[in-house]
């Protein structure tokens, strides 16, 4: 029979990817309402520990690697926790590192939570898994699978785009170029949402029962928005004509079907390969919640939650920058 588990006052929990994008604002949420917060952090070159804890205030830093899950508990010792947070998820999204990271490394935290006895489980997931096309995707889900049939209280949160994954095209507005879109910008739409609001979700789901294994679609406030409003309203903020280029999505099959034959003759192509079908799909799907009757994405059905928008996201990060929303290998478009 599967636990209830409500945390208590003062709560002691293990935050997983804390250094990540949302992990950190999931650390400083945690913190804010007073929980207890060890932060699991892979040893890397160049990230002292000094840095670490000036990333994370207010944590109690674990150093280990997240490959065994022996080693995990090694470096645990004697603490004890009410809950687990994973924030891990693969960097790039290339098969071999989306299947280490999002379902083995997530599955030796989750080997540590059953043999500590922790009696809540979050996983910060994503609602792109709806409709798996990709390796990562089949990764996050195959964890998914796991995660509900272990027997520990579950939330799995799918939060659709981030306000990070829109910032890419800023700077080329900012700099009188068109806004790209893909076909006529209007083949797919989200909800995004705001990291703090989104590490607000994922924290509420501590002591809410009604999030208590549950699969949590989750949108951010106000209506879908598609890439050619995003751009309409990127250029009005800029104080820029509004002006786009219209880029067909074809290009990335084009670039698959060259790149997955060479991928057997030179392997490394096939990451390559794997990322023009990364591209594809998201030029082509929507963020939002996946309606099976209607065999559609469904804007109403999807959850909306928090209070920034994508107005006030785009007016800030003019104003004061980019600093903290760099895509990294996630970047899709260039200046």
């Amino acid at each position: 029979m599967r636990r209830t588990a409500l945390l208590p006052d003062a709560g002691r929990v293990l935050l997983a990817g804390a250094t990540g994008y949302i992990g950190r604002f999931v650390a400083a949420e945690l913190v804010s309402r007073g929980c207890g917060v060890s932060a699991l952090v892979r040893p890397s070159a160049g990230r002292s520990r000094d840095s670490l804890e000036a990333q994370l205030p207010g944590c109690s830093l674990v150093l280990s690697t997240l490959e065994e899950a022996p080693a995990i508990q090694a470096a645990l010792g004697t603490r004890s926790f009410d809950a687990v947070i994973s924030c891990v998820a693969s960097r790039s999204g290339a098969p071999d590192d989306a299947w280490r990271v999002d379902y083995t490394l997530n599955s030796h935290l989750l080997e540590v939570a059953q043999a500590m006895s922790v009696g809540h489980f979050i996983l910060l997931s994503a609602i792109c898994v709806q409709r798996p096309r990709l390796a990562f995707q089949h990764a996050k889900l195959a964890f998914e699978k796991r995660l509900r049939e272990s027997g520990v209280v579950y939330s799995i949160v799918r939060p659709t785009a981030y306000f990070k994954s829109l910032a890419g095209q800023v700077e080329r507005v900012k700099a009188g170029r068109p806004f790209l879109v893909f076909g006529d910008g209007r083949l797919t739409a989200c909800k995004p949402i705001g990291e703090a609001d989104l590490a607000g979700f994922i924290v509420d789901c501590l002591e809410d029962r009604a999030k208590h294994n549950q699969v949590l679609p989750l949108g951010g406030p106000g209506p879908a928005i598609t890439p050619h409003e995003q751009g309409a309203l990127l250029c009005e903020l800029a104080g820029k004509p509004v002006r786009y280029r219209h880029v067909s999505p074809w290009l990335f099959d084009l670039a698959g079907s060259i790149l997955a034959p060479l991928s057997r003759i030179v392997p490394p192509l096939g990451a390559k390969a794997e990322f023009a079908r990364i591209g594809r799909y998201y030029a082509t799907e929507s963020m939002l919640v996946w309606n099976e009757a209607t065999q559609s994405y469904d804007a109403d059905a999807t959850p909306s939650h928090g209070t920034e928008t994508l107005r006030a996201f785009y007016t800030r990060v003019l104003q004061d920058g980019l600093g903290g929303q760099e895509l990294g290998e996630h970047k899709l478009f260039s200046r």
